[in-house]
């Protein structure tokens, strides 16, 4: 890679580093062979992860938590007390809407929502024991995407870039697609107090889906080439007088990155070249799946091409997301039809190609949705237990692991807190959450902070 380390900055800078002796380095090609950056801790189980954020919080009893006593006891009181931490009042049992049918060897129960993930279910890991601790959007998401729902702290997939770098020097670490800006806003995605490199590179939900301000300038490659040179050492030379500064290196590496991403970053999202049954297959021949679909596309493409960090966010079009809490069978039929076959696509596609082995694929929402019913036809937020599913190397497929009790509003047996998650996602990469730490204020900080647990229970 063509970083230069702390130390030859302030020793080039000092010495008058010519600018053209940099846009010589800066000319050589880089390769897609990983950079050898920071490398696992212990020999990891998979190699990136693509994680589908259903935005919102879908809800656990309609999809893939199957509550029997829901359905035979509909509009009877809860028969305990519901919690002292709640976002809005809810009402008496609601049964689902839909009917649950068992899919695959395994026999996992899978709603009606879902019958294209239901065909993949010996593929997935279930943890049905999910709990966070914050009933507010805002709260939630952070905790998600950060393992805080109070601080401003390094996003998970800003963490795995810092903890084990990028496999193609020609593309970012850290990809999230159609990000929410609401609740949380960049820190879902942001890089807080670790270089500023780290953080989640962009692209928007429009049809084209591209990553904004990509597009290179009409001047000649060499030329484009001596101008970042020029800004490189412009840059550069302010380290002597005010000491290195971590946020100026990273620009000056995302100047350099977004150099090289404009060859093949346009490429990765170029989807003209997949064959017409692939784009099938992914449910673009269908407005209502197409969105979502050249989403999940993309990932695997960017998957391929050694991306470390691909996130998928799902909310309808017209900004509709999984939060209903009063037009549950409209909204949640409508969401799932849009995710339900592109998802199951990307599953079947990696696992086509060998790639699922050596990927994680995380499907899951800030929390669930409470057993009883909001209004006449909704449910509220609910932290308190609600599923998640993974799949890919090194879990154990086609199990149920921990459950909610028998109507589904509290994690029972074998709970999963979001740092026990957070810990097990790193584990499979290879890394200890413990020892995955940056030195900033005065103390180390780490993503589960002082708290989480690897779930051996789900490694095969």
């Amino acid at each position: 890679m063509l970083y230069l380390d702390r130390r030859q900055l302030l020793r080039n800078s000092a010495a008058g580093f010519g600018w053209l002796a940099l846009a010589d380095l800066l000319s050589r090609e880089a390769s897609a062979a990983p950079t050898g950056l920071p490398t696992p801790m212990f020999q990891p189980r998979v190699k990136r992860v693509i994680f589908l954020f259903m935005y919102g919080g879908p809800s656990h009893v309609d999809t893939f938590d199957y509550k029997p006593l829901l359905v035979r006891d509909h509009e009877k009181p809860l028969p305990y007390a519901k919690p002292r931490l709640q976002f809005h009042g809810t009402k008496n049992l609601f049964r689902s809407p839909w009917k649950f049918r068992q899919y695959g060897e395994s026999g996992s129960w899978v709603s009606d929502l879902f019958p294209h993930v239901g065909r993949c279910v010996d593929d997935l890991t279930f943890i049905h024991s999910m709990y966070g601790s914050s009933p507010s959007h805002g709260g939630a998401l952070l905790m998600i995407h950060t393992g805080t729902d109070t601080f401003v702290r390094p996003s998970l997939g800003a963490w795995i870039s810092y903890g084990l770098g990028t496999e193609n020097a020609n593309l970012p670490a850290f990809v999230t697609i159609d990000p929410t800006l609401d609740h949380g806003g960049i820190q879902n995605f942001g890089a807080a107090f670790l270089p500023a490199i780290h953080q989640g590179t962009q692209i928007s939900a429009g049809g084209d889906q591209q990553i904004a301000d990509l597009k290179p300038p009409d001047d000649v490659a060499h030329l484009q080439r001596a101008k970042l040179a020029m800004l490189a050492e412009i840059n550069r030379r302010q380290f002597p007088d005010v000491g290195y500064n971590n946020q100026l290196d990273a620009r000056i590496k995302s100047f350099e990155l977004a150099f090289r991403m404009q060859r093949e970053a346009p490429k990765t999202l170029e989807l003209s070249g997949e064959s017409q049954q692939t784009h099938k297959q992914y449910g673009m021949d269908d407005p209502r799946t197409a969105v979502f679909g050249r989403q999940c596309l993309i990932a695997r493409r960017m998957a391929e091409r050694g991306v470390r960090f691909i996130q998928c966010t799902h909310r309808d079009g017209n900004k509709i997301t999984w939060d209903d809490h009063s037009s549950l069978v409209k909204n949640h039929a409508r969401l799932a039809y849009e995710v339900d076959r592109p998802i199951a696509a990307l599953l079947t596609d990696l696992k086509q190609r060998g790639l699922l082995d050596e990927t994680l694929v995380l499907w899951g929402g800030e929390f669930g949705r409470t057993p009883t019913s909001e209004g006449n036809s909704g449910r509220d937020h609910n932290p308190h237990g609600f599923t998640w599913w993974m799949a890919g190397g090194g879990l154990k497929p086609g199990i149920h692991f921990g459950s909610t009790d028998d109507y589904g509003y509290y994690a029972t047996k074998d709970r999963v807190h979001i740092h026990d998650l957070h810990a097990t996602i790193l584990h499979l990469l290879g890394i200890d959450h413990e020892q995955l730490t940056y030195r900033h204020a005065g103390r180390d900080f780490r993503l589960t902070d002082v708290h989480g647990r690897v779930c051996s229970e789900l490694l095969a």
